[in-house]
């Protein structure tokens, strides 16, 4: 079990809470735990930790969403991302935590940009995202950027939004894409090292906390309306890849 203070059980609870919220349909919610196990346990070490939560958190969305799922938009993205996550695997391999944490960022925060321009011009996305193009790129970002920080659930939120799916249907095409991709996953990890017996034992103690995320997720998806949720996903996608692009440090600093 890592030695952790108790502020930071806090967080990793507070992260665990997120990932079973983020499970029920809040993609965006799901980069608060990025950060919070990247603090804790540094960037590159911290993709390990979480994977088993999150894998556990996929089962419970899978049981719970299971009959929501649309297929299509699953098999046209995973192949692709299971690409995109052996290539994440190569890079995290070379290049340095300093490097690809405000990649990932800038990444996210361009498809907001995208996806805010689409609300506001319907018609020029009219062919675009149901295309296998665009399909492809959002699966091999998605693979990239899960394999190297736990990072697509806004890419992916994304993607489900500009194919038009309805708050249930993204959120069971996503808990299935993400228990298959994530399980995935878990031999990469594995060979880098970055699973093992403590990481495990840390992750069973939050269990629970994940469960809990998915009740309270479930029930803010019951009382939120289309509009609002499509709104907070873009909010949360875009706050939390400012936070990874070093932007509000930068603020700071100026302040």
């Amino acid at each position: 079990m890592p030695e952790l203070t108790t502020f930071q059980w806090v967080l990793a609870v507070i992260a665990a809470l997120g990932i079973g919220v983020s499970k029920s349909g809040f993609a965006g919610v799901s980069l608060v735990h990025v950060l919070v196990m990247a603090h804790i346990f540094g960037d590159r070490l911290s993709t390990g930790v979480v994977l088993p939560m999150l894998v556990a958190g996929d089962i419970c969305a899978v049981l719970a969403f299971k009959r929501h799922a649309i297929w299509k938009h699953v098999g046209r993205t995973l192949p692709i991302a299971c690409i995109g996550v052996a290539l994440g695997t190569w890079l995290m391999t070379i290049v340095p935590d300093t490097a690809y944490k405000p990649f990932i960022g800038w990444t996210v925060l361009v498809l907001v940009v995208l996806q805010l321009w689409r609300m506001w011009k319907p018609a020029m996305f009219e062919t675009v995202p149901h295309s296998w193009p665009f399909a492809a790129a959002m699966g091999m970002l998605a693979g990239i950027t899960t394999m190297m920080a736990n990072a697509a659930g806004p890419v992916m939120g994304l993607y489900f939004l500009a194919v038009g799916l309805p708050k249930y249907q993204l959120t069971g095409t996503s808990a299935w894409f993400f228990l298959i991709i994530n399980v995935f996953k878990i031999p990469f990890s594995a060979g880098l090292g970055l699973i093992h017996a403590q990481t495990l034992m840390f992750n069973a103690v939050l269990v629970p906390g994940i469960v809990a995320g998915l009740f309270l997720g479930r029930w803010l998806l019951a009382h939120v309306p289309q509009r609002l949720f499509d709104g907070l996903i873009l909010a949360f996608a875009a706050i939390a890849a400012l936070m990874r692009t070093g932007f509000f440090a930068w603020v700071q600093s100026l302040i």
